[in-house]
């Protein structure tokens, strides 16, 4: 009897001790959970700390190289192409000859033209011939003064009639010497839309089957090169006469090119809020071409170096204006509404509103409140460290 219940005490305290250690265990995974859900409840949040403006703004923009004169060629007569002498890539001096046009309607007319201005010089000549005879019978009073006038009059009319038949002929003469289709500048042949016995009309090349035309040739001139980049409204102010381009184009890809600023145009396309802009380069080698895709590289003096600076996404939009959501000592949440400059995609330049020792949040949440509490973690690396380091003081 005493072993049973010797054996029956240790059971009961066995239970008693396993019962108590699920007690334990639970009240101690209860108080964990609690502590758990207490701290997700806080939400973490990473901060970063206002920077000065960089004293260098630079910038990489897409543009276009163009030649310094081009014109597209077009014929100024009607006819059939006799000859063309030069192709796409031939150099060429203004006068040079490109092509001929065999014109024989202009040919007619002009042949035409001309027997119209010797019949005029005939009708003129015996006009002149009739009023002198007229006059001279006046003097004598041998006619009325009335037929006198007649005379004079009709002589003066074929006289005009004469001019107008010589303009003719002159107008003509110029249109033959359209029949020679010629380079207006040194330069070279970028296109050729025309071969032997093509018909051309006056004011356009080739007709197709809806009537337009193209020219017959392109000549550009490659001495020199144009550059057109559309800056952004908020760079603008770095478009000053000084101002130097560096050049990168997929031919070369290893080399450098320096363009000189030119112009601007002053104002903005309401539709992509940027400004044409036109730099110019030397091309002696001829190296490039016109219609190159360049990559251009700009960079200027910062006239806001001494703003603050930070990320774009730590801002915070509200009714109020602008605001940024800022971190306390005790990790506690506090707005402060701020004036912005010059925003990018990275980053926003500060006019007013904070200091170099504010803790600002990068990319707050939407429901943070203010005077809530936050954990501060350190971010992933590459996440929030480039933003926080790049363009610093540049000296």
């Amino acid at each position: 009897m005493a072993s049973r219940k010797i054996i029956l005490g240790a059971g009961i305290c066995a239970i008693s001790l396993y019962v108590g250690y699920l007690v334990v265990a639970r009240v101690h995974a209860t108080t964990e959970l609690r502590a758990e859900t207490n701290n997700s409840a806080i939400p973490d949040v990473a901060v970063v700390s206002p920077r000065h403006a960089a004293k260098k703004v630079s910038l990489t923009l897409p543009g276009t190289i163009d030649a310094w004169y081009q014109a597209p060629i077009y014929p100024q007569v009607s006819g059939y192409v006799k000859m063309w002498y030069k192709d796409y890539g031939a150099e060429v001096k203004a006068g040079d000859v490109l092509a001929e046009i065999n014109a024989p309607s202009l040919d007619a007319e002009y042949a035409q033209a001309k027997a119209d201005y010797v019949a005029a010089q005939a009708k003129y000549n015996l006009a002149v011939v009739t009023a002198n005879r007229w006059q001279a019978m006046g003097k004598s009073q041998s006619v009325s003064g009335q037929a006198v006038s007649v005379s004079l009059a009709n002589m003066k009319s074929e006289q005009a009639t004469l001019e107008a038949a010589q303009h003719n002929v002159d107008r003509f003469e110029a249109l033959e010497k359209f029949k020679q289709i010629v380079a207006p500048f040194d330069g070279v042949v970028t296109a050729r839309n025309v071969s032997v016995g093509d018909y051309v009309h006056n004011g356009g090349g080739n007709l197709n089957a809806t009537g337009s035309a193209s020219e017959l040739f392109t000549v550009a001139d490659v001495h020199k090169l144009r550059l057109f980049v559309s800056v952004p409204e908020v760079f603008s102010y770095i478009l000053q006469p000084g101002l130097k381009a560096q050049i990168s184009v997929p031919q070369f890809p290893d080399k450098k090119f320096t363009a000189q600023f030119l112009t601007v145009a002053r104002g903005y396309d309401p539709n992509t809020r940027t400004a044409v802009t036109e730099f110019v380069m030397d091309n002696d080698q001829h190296q490039l071409w016109p219609g190159t895709f360049a990559s251009v590289d700009l960079t200027a003096s910062n006239t806001s170096a001494n703003l603050y600076e930070i990320p774009s996404g730590a801002l915070v939009f509200m009714e109020k204006g602008m605001q940024v959501a800022t971190v306390d000592t005790q990790n506690h949440v506090h707005y402060k509404n701020i004036s912005v400059g010059r925003m990018a995609d990275s980053a926003t330049e500060v006019n007013s509103g904070i200091g170099p020792d504010d803790h600002i949040i990068n990319n707050p949440p939407a429901d943070l409140l203010e005077g809530e509490e936050v954990h501060v973690v350190q971010p992933e690396k590459g996440y929030l460290a480039s933003n926080n380091s790049e363009g610093g003081d540049d000296e």
